[in-house]
């Protein structure tokens, strides 16, 4: 199995590992893992390397998860310095956008390009559902806000199932990660190329999220796949894949 040692600890990670190419680096969201990204892995054309990695404590990766977006951020440099990635471009979903924008605020010389997936400048978490966690219980009615009506049955039991097998702990630390962040007030100094995607069914970072981050991020464009929910990438992968390639090979190559 591929994994990275990074300070004694042991980092999962998944896909072409060639040294020819553009590194495209995907950052999953709160208790997911590298697997959300899965049908990106497999579809993304030459010249473009894809990897995705489960963040500390989540999926196959050691350690404990973090609380703090920033402190992510500061994971996720030092992941990129250890595998040796320059002019990458990062793409995130949900609190993975949150550390991918983080990111380009901070290390803009890294990047080649920015991908932003069902996110939002703002991330704030409903109440009921921290408080849920604070009891050691993950609260199973968060399904209901990450697949569109019309996702399959399929896909949502698989996601409810994950969610199951995941613990409180890891949802707890990612959600107050989300719920502290808020960078408003900074997006236009984000000076990378972006695209933002959204499902037009997301009713947890819905559409105007994504409305105001093309709005205030300079060089941007926004890609609505209509019919999806909050896990766009999984929901309609087509979809998604079509628009990276496209933002790709217009913008960044």
């Amino acid at each position: 199995m591929p994994y990275l040692e990074l300070d004694g600890n042991m980092v999962y990670f998944a896909g072409n590992q060639d040294k020819e190419g553009i590194p495209l680096l995907f950052c999953h969201g709160s208790g997911g893992g590298h697997h959300h990204w899965l049908y990106q892995l497999k579809a993304m054309p030459p010249p473009v390397k894809p990897l995705a990695f489960d963040l500390p404590g989540h999926g196959r990766s050691d350690n404990t998860p973090l609380d703090d977006v920033y402190m992510y951020r500061d994971w996720l440099k030092l992941f990129s310095q250890s595998f040796g990635l320059k002019n990458f471009i990062l793409t995130g979903h949900s609190l993975g956008g949150a550390i991918a924008m983080a990111y380009a605020l901070e290390h803009p010389e890294d990047l080649h390009g920015l991908i932003l997936v069902g996110t939002g400048a703002r991330l704030r978490v409903l109440p009921a559902f921290l408080e849920e966690l604070k009891q050691g219980r993950v609260p199973e009615t968060m399904i209901e806000y990450l697949y569109a009506p019309g996702a399959s049955e399929e896909l949502v039991n698989l996601g409810l199932r994950e969610m199951k097998n995941t613990a409180p702990e890891v949802y707890l630390a990612d959600l107050t990660a989300c719920d502290n962040f808020d960078i408003r007030e900074n997006l236009s100094q984000i000076s990378l190329p972006t695209l933002i995607i959204c499902g037009s069914e997301d009713s947890l970072t819905p559409v105007k999220y994504s409305q105001f981050l093309k709005e205030n991020i300079p060089q941007s464009r926004l890609e609505i796949i209509e019919g999806a929910g909050h896990m766009a990438m999984l929901e309609q992968p087509d979809a998604v894949n079509r628009a990276i390639a496209k933002f790709i090979e217009e913008d960044l190559l």
